[in-house]
């Protein structure tokens, strides 16, 4: 059997000692080297070509995304974010190495944990990074804040049936990247409500929707409870399902769906009922099935809907279930969507 070769990276040589003792014990897994900070992470990526490389995000002599950057720049590899950070400033540097192409992450132990329950959570995680392809993604990318030169792809027929009232994405593993790149696509003076839902879990994801806004030219904020539906972009927040409900956005902490609360499914689901052909929906690339039959239910209401393809999407899992209930009407690469979202604003206007 070929073992999953990992490489550990952790400024703290407690913590280090621990992963790698971790990884060492499980069967299926190979410690191939460990480094203390990101410069030697990136010499020991090059030298050893691990299968997937944890890594923390505060770390001296070069930060974990200074590493994340140049390795999915360089000798792009799954990449595992292994953090206890949660003040704002350092969630800002994980969503930046999560743009930049890392993969997941998930909490350092804490020491309340049930016995065995962190480390089996650790190893399952590293198991599943592992087994997903990356792609190259140049610093500029996550850098550089002016749209890129992309033509306008044409609007289809079908597509271009009114100027949609709402615009709503889903996405997961891989959604940060993606989302940056749809909304920079955008005209700034986006007349519309979008909505968007990214999978991201707590404590991770409290200061996404700051770190967003500073990304594009839009203000970004988490959803409110309660308030009608009006231009400007909107994220669910952490562990509340975004629906809506009558022309009002609408919070709930109803049962999750896919194992997912806030589910893409249940946001979709809402504006299928509440907006009908007013919506043009878009599913980016996420691990799973949540957003399928939402996007499906807004295609059967006469919205517009668009799946991101495969070769663009970073897990095609989500948007290849769409793909399979005929829930798209269009399937495109990520340098796509944006425009075409821009398209239907501006033809219809």
């Amino acid at each position: 059997m070929t073992k999953i070769r990992v490489l550990v990276v952790e400024d703290s040589l407690t913590v280090r000692r621990q992963l790698c003792e971790i990884v060492a014990a499980d069967r299926e897994l190979e410690l191939v080297g460990e480094a203390e900070d990101g410069k030697r992470a990136i010499e020991l990526c090059a030298k050893l070509r691990p299968d997937v490389i944890t890594v923390d995000m505060m770390m001296p002599v070069m930060t974990g995304v200074a590493a994340t950057e140049y390795i999915m720049a360089h000798m792009p590899t799954p990449i595992l974010i292994v953090s206890s950070s949660v003040n704002r400033g350092e969630l800002f540097k994980m969503y930046d190495a999560l743009a930049a192409g890392a993969v997941d992450v998930i909490e350092k132990p804490g020491g309340h944990e049930p016995e065995g329950s962190w480390e089996q959570r650790f190893v399952s995680t590293v198991k599943l990074v592992s087994r997903i392809r990356v792609i190259t993604h140049p610093r500029a990318k996550l850098r550089g804040l002016s749209r890129p030169a992309v033509a306008t792809p044409s609007v289809t027929p079908e597509s271009a049936r009114r100027r949609p009232d709402v615009i709503a994405i889903g996405a997961s593993t891989g959604g940060p990247a993606a989302i940056v790149d749809v909304l920079r696509a955008l005209p700034p003076d986006l007349r519309v409500p979008l909505l968007f839902v990214l999978h991201i879990n707590e404590p991770f994801g409290s200061a996404f929707a700051d770190w967003l806004d500073a990304q594009t030219a839009h203000r970004v904020a988490f959803a409110r409870d309660g308030v009608p539906l009006a231009p400007g972009v909107v994220m669910a927040p952490p562990d509340r399902h975004l629906i809506v409900d009558h022309g009002r956005v609408r919070l709930t902490r109803d049962a999750e769906r896919h194992s997912c609360r806030p589910s893409v499914d249940v946001l979709f689901e809402s504006l299928a009922r509440d907006r009908g052909d007013g919506v043009a929906a878009c599913l980016l690339t996420g691990m799973g099935r949540d957003g399928a039959a939402g996007l499906r239910a807004i295609r059967d209401a006469g919205g517009t809907t668009i799946a991101q393809d495969e070769a663009s999407s970073i897990v095609f899992g989500m948007p290849r279930e769409a793909i399979a209930l005929d829930a798209a009407m269009r399937v495109l690469p990520l340098t796509e969507i944006g425009p075409a979202l821009a398209a239907m604003l501006e033809e219809s206007r």
